[in-house]
């Protein structure tokens, strides 16, 4: 989402369908959008072909006459779902692996004794499973990390999500990051050969590493990003996942990108160590971030189900990254997926909404639907360049999701029942 919302320009043609009566949220709205009773003005939405040529407010008269119109009577809109972090290569397997223990590296050691099932038959029913779950939730963007041994050549599930990528490229954009133990990066040549395979894949392709105390080496870390800015490459990192203070994932990947002047979008998932810094070293490591190209997405569900996990304990601490105090220093934030029934978490859909009410309550955020739901929405906070401070809606594809049954207080509870809407039309 990046052109201001407005009335139709010049060239624009007029609406042939109309949304009446939409309650869209805050973020997406210009400044000067007016309000009613302390709430943006409900707003028209006018579609033709498959895209968006109009949004303004709204008005009970009829002015124009569309071929049809859809009278929403306040409901809430927003655009489509992008999520930022998925493992569909893991998704679906917790049925096959009952003896997972507590947390992250028990759930690494449980996914690795189920690789042997995986051949392409299991991966693309799975994968395909979690697209179409996703498709029709109302995503219409999924980043999914793809598990990559030490050796540099790309795995088979590598190969299939690609292919998937392609079957469902008209109605997902499905994009593969490679999700690489950082110490194969200590070798320059071991990850230069690595990150031209991930060049080689096409423009959906994203250079990752798990980057984790237990595998801690800046060495490898500073080849990734030259092996990356050598294959112009962005990079979307599994960083400091964790509840160690000591973690330095995110605060060298900011110097490294600071000194080398790398010029691709840095996406950072977890960050969970930022939660157990106290406020000055935490607030230090995001003024680092706060001018670089980084992206940060809070992993709720997961982070929840394995952070500060103990047999017979109750957990005293959540492990989401400081997502308040990254906002407020205008670093984006989105909240995704993450992992969907596996080793790593028992429960998820590839729905967003539901993630949102999970990071709504362990994030105490304030007004979720004007104020967050852009977390789940702005598909630009992942790609290269400097994102617009506001998004819209006009000149862009008429994909959006409405909840019938939710209202700007409680959402996004009650969003179960939704319809969505892809180029227009009704799913």
């Amino acid at each position: 989402m990046t052109i201001p919302v407005q009335p139709p320009e010049a060239g624009l043609t007029r609406p042939a369908s109309l949304l009446q009566a939409a309650r869209l949220p805050q973020w997406l709205l210009p400044p000067d959008w007016p309000q009613r009773e302390l709430q943006p003005a409900l707003a028209d939405i006018g579609i033709c072909g498959r895209r968006i040529v109009a949004v303004t407010p709204h008005r009970s008269a009829d002015v124009e006459h569309p071929e049809s119109r859809w009278q929403l009577h306040g409901a809430l809109v927003t655009p489509c779902f992008v999520d930022a972090h998925t493992h569909l290569d893991k998704a679906y397997t917790s049925s096959r692996l009952h003896d997972a223990g507590p947390g992250l590296l028990a759930a690494i050691d449980a996914m690795a004794k189920d690789r042997s099932r995986w051949s392409t038959n299991d991966l693309r029913e799975r994968m395909s499973r979690g697209l179409e779950a996703a498709w029709r939730n109302g995503t219409s963007h999924i980043r999914t990390h793809i598990d990559w041994a030490e050796g540099p050549e790309p795995p088979l599930a590598w190969h299939v999500i690609r292919e998937l990528g392609q079957e469902w490229s008209s109605r997902l954009s499905v994009e593969q990051v490679s999700l690489v133990k950082l110490p194969v990066f200590a070798d320059f040549e071991r990850a230069d050969r690595l990150a031209w395979h991930v060049a080689s894949t096409g423009p959906s392709a994203i250079l990752g590493a798990f980057v984790h105390s237990s595998n801690w080496n800046a060495l490898a870390l500073e080849n990734l990003f030259r092996a990356a800015q050598r294959h112009g490459l962005d990079v979307d990192l599994h960083v400091d996942e964790e509840l160690n203070p000591g973690a330095c994932g995110l605060v060298t990947a900011a110097r490294i990108v600071r000194e080398t002047g790398f010029s691709g979008r840095v996406v950072c998932g977890h960050a969970c160590s930022l939660a157990a810094l106290d406020d000055d070293t935490a607030s230090q490591v995001l003024d680092a971030l706060s001018d670089l190209p980084f992206t940060l997405v809070a992993l709720p569900t997961t982070n929840l189900m394995l952070q500060d996990a103990v047999t017979g304990r109750t957990p005293g601490r959540r492990g989401l990254t400081r997502v308040h105090e990254a906002r407020a220093r205008g670093i984006p934030v989105l909240f995704a997926s993450d992992n969907v029934q596996d080793p790593f978490c028992r429960l998820g859909t590839f729905d967003l909404p539901e993630v949102m009410t999970v990071g709504t309550l362990v994030a105490q955020l304030p007004r979720p639907f004007d104020a967050w739901s852009d977390s789940i929405c702005r598909s630009d906070w992942l790609g290269r360049g400097v994102p617009p401070k506001r998004a819209g809606l006009v000149g862009q594809p008429a994909d959006l999701v409405v909840f019938p049954h939710s209202d700007c207080w409680s959402w996004p509870s009650n969003t179960a029942q939704r319809t969505v809407l892809r180029a227009g039309q009704r799913l």
